[in-house]
């Protein structure tokens, strides 16, 4: 029997553009001859909407007809539930990115529902999604990092000079202020001087109450693909070549200037490095599913781990998907798997025991 998927796109998030395009890309490639597939659409708004059952590829998924209708917490579980209160999908597959999509409020909703789900869980999305949690974390696994300073916008309003002189005193300059919380470069500045940190640090705070600032390092930028559950297997390298100062957002989704080298021009020594960096941050962060870790490579062949990404870019031409089709996986077999590594990590999940009897 066919498999009945959710396709869980959209999402009141700085990243919803993002999310139709993967939404887009991933109804293109999914096999209909072995899922029913049904788009769930998360408007801007953060409105629930349902949509028809798709039994081809769609050119956009932008165009679909919608349910208009309001949806409440009473609600929301008909989305997912049948008014036998039954599952209307094997799995639901959240192709969200950023913030109320890849950051475990979506996999709590879909945790207390005991429902299927692609990708990885609370604990990992969360820790994934916020930069200074995830960096504590890699600490206590022995990861080699950049310095950071990080600090809440209460802290900034009430000491900012003090953390100016902190940043300037740990790190030194340049230095790149991120958002803790958000993905795909959103909200991300460079800065060389005074002047330049307090406006990086404003910015960022337009879009999380908690900013990072890290040291500035050259070094090339190389990635690598981690798929699996408890024995997770990892990709070849790429690295990423911007034309700009560091790879923004325009240079990821929009004007196509930046170069994805795969695999990646590095030694057996550093790949063997990046490969047990990687799998050592899936473990302590506890992922399941579909990871991306990010690594900077020196001239001197030092690897520091920069970040992982619990849901990263998953277009044909995004970096994930074009590492594993390197290695030897296509996208289609992608989405298989990653549908299949779902059911198997619910399905060990149903063997725990709730009750003391």
């Amino acid at each position: 029997m066919k498999k009945r998927v959710g396709l869980l796109y959209g999402g009141k998030s700085a990243e919803h553009e993002v999310s139709l395009s993967t939404a887009t890309a991933v109804s293109k490639a999914i096999d209909y001859e072995k899922y029913d597939v049904y788009p769930i659409f998360i408007t801007l708004d953060g409105q629930w909407l349902r949509g028809p059952q798709l039994t081809k590829p769609v050119e956009s998924i932008e165009q679909l007809q919608f349910k208009s209708e309001e949806v409440s917490p009473n609600n929301i579980t008909e989305f997912i539930l049948d008014n036998n209160s039954q599952a209307q999908f094997d799995v639901v597959f959240p192709l969200l990115h950023g913030t109320n999509g890849e950051d475990g409020t979506v996999q709590g909703l879909l945790e207390v529902l005991n429902f299927p789900y692609v990708g990885n869980g609370v604990l990992a999305s969360a820790a994934g999604m916020d930069k200074v949690t995830m960096k504590q974390l890699f600490s206590v696994a022995g990861l080699k990092q950049v310095p950071y300073v990080h600090f809440i916008r209460n802290e900034w309003n009430n000491g900012s000079e003090d953390l100016i002189e902190k940043c300037e005193c740990d790190l030194g300059w340049p230095m790149f202020v991120k958002p803790a919380n958000l993905g795909s470069s959103v909200g991300i500045s460079k800065a060389m001087n005074r002047e330049e940190l307090v406006k990086a640090i404003e910015f960022a705070f337009q879009y999380d109450r908690k900013v990072i600032v890290e040291q500035g390092i050259t070094a090339r930028e190389i990635e690598m693909g981690v798929l699996g559950n408890d024995d997770p297997k990892v990709s070849v390298a790429g690295e990423i070549k911007p034309v700009t100062e560091f790879y923004d957002y325009e240079s990821k989704y929009k004007d196509g200037s930046t170069a994805l080298i795969i695999p990646a021009e590095i030694s057996s020594e550093v790949e063997s490095t990046m490969k047990d960096m990687a799998v050592r941050a899936f473990k302590i962060l506890d992922c399941s599913g579909i990871v991306r870790s990010d690594f900077f490579v020196t001239e001197n062949n030092e690897v520091y781990i920069n970040e992982v990404n619990t849901m990263p870019g998953f277009t044909p031409v995004s970096m994930y998907p074009l590492l594993w089709q390197h290695t030897g996986v296509s996208y289609p077999q992608l989405i298989d798997s990653l549908i299949e590594l779902a059911i198997e990590r619910h399905t060990e999940k149903q063997q725990l025991q709730y009750n003391r009897d």
